[in-house]
């Protein structure tokens, strides 16, 4: 499902193929993954993107393969990470009772909070390299998922790479957070 209009590199731990000019594009987020010697596909941006439609868009995919990573804050000023897919909308309740039991009522975090906690600007957010104190978890939906896409960290790419790569690396835990229809 990929358009074919859309420039691609593959980067494999310290194994670089240049097919185009992004090759040596790096956050990192792509540190990471290559240190864990994790294979993804960077998809590359013609424009900075911060909606999961306008990414989809630039990286050829569907949205049912975007991560959306929200960023939610509890009264004690405790974070957690919540993934879903991208048509899909986070549910702070779910996320709440998927956690250990003391945390507070969740809310989005700010702006300011985003940048501060995952060190990415808002729309741009991926679930890799959070501080250790920030847990993350992924709706169950991912579970049936051939590949998911990330945020580089850097709104001029985006990262394709395989689910339980992603899980295992974000040190996540699988739930059912989305909103339920």
């Amino acid at each position: 499902m990929y358009d074919a209009e859309v420039p691609r590199a593959t980067i494999t731990g310290s194994l670089s193929l240049c097919i185009h000019p992004m090759a040596a594009f790096r956050t990192r987020i792509t540190d990471l993954l290559d240190a864990q010697g994790i294979e993804y596909r960077l998809l590359p941006h013609s424009e900075p993107v911060f909606t999961v439609a306008a990414a989809a868009v630039q990286r050829g995919v569907v949205e049912e393969e975007m991560v959306k990573s929200i960023l939610l804050r509890d009264k004690d000023g405790r974070y957690v990470m919540a993934c879903v897919a991208g048509t899909a909308r986070v549910d702070p309740r779910a996320v709440r009772a998927s956690l250990p039991e003391g945390w507070g009522r969740l809310h989005f975090a700010n702006a300011q909070e985003i940048l501060t906690v995952t060190g990415c600007v808002q729309g741009a957010v991926s679930p890799l390299g959070l501080p250790e104190d920030v847990p993350v978890l992924f709706d169950a939906g991912f579970a049936n998922s051939g590949r998911v896409n990330i945020s580089s960290g850097d709104p001029m790419a985006g990262l394709e790479l395989d689910p339980k790569d992603l899980v295992r690396v974000a040190r996540a835990r699988i739930a059912q957070i989305s909103e339920r229809d």
